[in-house]
C-alpha cells in the first residue's frame, strides 16, 4: 500500500530543519522541498490550470525560498510563508500570461462583452440563463484567482 501525499499546507516542519536551512544547508533545504513539494504544486495548478504554469511556479517558489529563507523572521508558520511566496509567483504567472492573451482576444471576448441582456431574470428560460463555468471561463486568469 502506497502512502498519498496530502496538496495541504499543514506541513510540520522542526525547527532544526528550519535553522539548518536558514544556515544555507543544502540537505535541509531539499528536506523542505519535499515536503511542500505537493502543496505548492498544487496551490500553483489550481490558480495557472495549467500543468506547465504550476511547474514553472513550483520552481521559482523554492528558487526565491533558497534566495530568502535567510529573511524568515519566524513570525509566522514557514508554510505560511512558503505558501503566500507561492501564491504570489503564481499570481504573477498570470498577470505576464494574461497581458499577452489580452493582446491576442478577439472584440467578442474582450472585457466588456455583455454575457446576460439587461432583461434576463431567475425565470428566464434555460437558454437565456447565464452559465456560470462558461462566465468564469471567459474571466482573465488574474481575475479568476
Amino acid at each position: 500500500m502506497t502512502a498519498v501525499t496530502s496538496p495541504s499546507f499543514a506541513v510540520s516542519v522542526d525547527e532544526v530543519t528550519v535553522a539548518r536551512a536558514r544556515a544555507g544547508d543544502e540537505a535541509a533545504l531539499e528536506a523542505l522541498f519535499r515536503q511542500f513539494e505537493v502543496p505548492v504544486y498544487s496551490l500553483a495548478r489550481r490558480l495557472t490550470r495549467s500543468t506547465h504554469d504550476a511547474e514553472d511556479v513550483l520552481q521559482e517558489t523554492f528558487l526565491e525560498v533558497v534566495r530568502s529563507i535567510r529573511r524568515f523572521r519566524g513570525d509566522g508558520s514557514l508554510a505560511g510563508w512558503i505558501r503566500k511566496v507561492a501564491a504570489s509567483k503564481a499570481l504573477m504567472k498570470l498577470r505576464r500570461r494574461g497581458s499577452a492573451l489580452e493582446e491576442a482576444l478577439p472584440d467578442d471576448l474582450g472585457p466588456d462583452r455583455i454575457v446576460a441582456g439587461p432583461h434576463a431574470s431567475a425565470s428566464s428560460g434555460a437558454a437565456e440563463r447565464v452559465d456560470l463555468e462558461t462566465a468564469l471561463g471567459r474571466l482573465s486568469d488574474a481575475a479568476r484567482a
